[in-house]
């Protein structure tokens, strides 16, 4: 465990069995059951603009309910746009600017960003970055102040890793800690 405050300096296993992700059907089915789903009850948007930011490994195609349901409920959706969430966070907060940038422009208000994972850790990065176009960040299933994740996950990250570091053509441009415990990017710092 890492003091209050400090970056972690390695990633430990979290104690949730991963066996439970099986059960999404029978909250898929809960969800579309629900009045919530169709706005029966939700207080009505304003015309806000929200951006949904994807998880590690995810894209804006899991958060198509989410967006639909925000659109229903009054709200302007935009997805991130950053592509698949498995690339350096510095890479994908350059590519989540742009979305930023074209949200704002378009609807001269500022922006509410939600965050799924490493994506509510993108979430606030952006916010700490750009206060100006930020309202408010909401965070889902993201890390607040230590990283703890499933060791399935970190052997992905391992893959993924391993496949970025491959496909670079310059090797010395990559960070060493990319994908560990110890990211060096930018991005880090603005963890806390």
């Amino acid at each position: 465990m890492t003091a209050a405050g400090a970056i972690p300096t390695r990633f430990e296993p979290a104690s949730v069995p991963l066996w439970r992700e099986t059960l999404f059907g029978i909250d898929w089915l809960s969800l579309r059951l629900s009045p919530v789903y169709y706005g029966v009850g939700v207080p009505r948007g304003d015309g806000a603009a929200v951006v949904l930011i994807p998880g590690f490994l995810g894209s804006d195609n899991y958060l198509v309910e989410m967006y639909h349901w925000l659109r229903r409920i009054g709200y302007r959706p935009y997805y991130s746009r950053i592509g698949r969430n498995a690339e350096c966070p510095d890479v994908l907060l350059d590519r989540f600017f742009q979305t930023m940038d074209q949200a704002y422009d378009e609807t001269g208000r500022k922006l509410h960003l939600i965050g799924h994972s490493l994506g509510g850790l993108i979430a606030r990065s952006a916010a700490v970055q750009r206060p100006e176009q930020v309202a408010q960040v909401i965070c889902l299933a993201a890390p607040f102040r230590d990283i703890r994740a499933h060791p399935m996950v970190l052997a992905a990250a391992g893959l993924v890793r391993g496949r970025i570091v491959g496909q670079r053509k310059r090797p010395s441009t990559i960070k060493p800690d990319c994908f560990t415990g110890s990211c060096t990017c930018t991005f880090a710092t603005f963890w806390i």
